[in-house]
C-alpha cells in the first residue's frame, strides 16, 4: 500500500483525468452554435440529448467523490502539531509491534520445520513399505538366510 501522499498525488490525477474527459465529452456531444447570417440547422436528436446528460451526471458524480476522497486523504495526513515525540512514540510502538510479530513468525517456522521432519519420515516409511511390498520374495529370502 503507498503512503498517504502517494495516495493523494494519485488521487489529484484522477481528479484531472475525470476534468479533461469530462471536456471531452462535452465537445464531442455539444451543438453547435448558430452564427447570425449562417443558416444551418444543427438540430440534436433526443437519444443524443439524452447521453450529453448521463455524461454530465456520471463526470458530476466522479469529481464530486473525487474531491470527497483528496479532502479526507488530506485530513489524514500528519499535521504541524504532530510534535518529534509523537512521532518517536509511534515509531517505538511500532518497532515492538514489529519485534512481537517476527517473533511469532519464527516460532511458526519453528514449528512447520518439525511438521515437516515428521512428515518426511512418515513418507519415507510409507515409500519402504511400498518397496517391501513389491518384492515379497526377497523379504522371503532374507528371512530364509542363515544368520552368523
Amino acid at each position: 500500500m503507498a503512503d498517504r501522499l502517494t495516495q493523494l498525488q494519485d488521487t489529484i490525477n484522477q481528479q484531472a483525468e475525470y476534468f479533461c474527459n469530462s471536456i471531452g465529452v462535452l465537445q464531442q456531444f455539444s451543438t453547435p452554435s448558430k452564427f447570425p447570417g449562417f443558416d444551418r440547422s444543427g438540430s440534436q436528436t433526443p437519444q443524443q440529448q439524452q447521453s450529453q446528460e448521463d455524461y454530465a451526471v456520471l463526470f458530476a458524480t466522479l469529481i464530486s467523490r473525487c474531491a470527497k476522497d483528496i479532502d479526507t486523504l488530506i485530513e489524514s495526513l500528519p499535521s504541524e502539531e504532530s510534535s518529534t515525540e509523537l512521532q518517536v512514540q509511534s515509531l517505538r510502538r511500532l518497532e515492538a509491534e514489529n519485534k512481537e510479530a517476527a517473533e511469532q513468525l519464527e516460532e511458526v517456522v519453528r514449528q512447520g520445520e518439525i511438521l515437516l521432519e515428521k512428515i518426511q519420515g512418515a513418507l519415507s516409511d510409507i515409500a519402504q513399505c511400498q518397496l517391501d511390498m513389491q518384492n515379497p520374495a526377497q523379504i522371503l529370502e532374507k528371512d530364509a538366510k542363515p544368520q552368523l
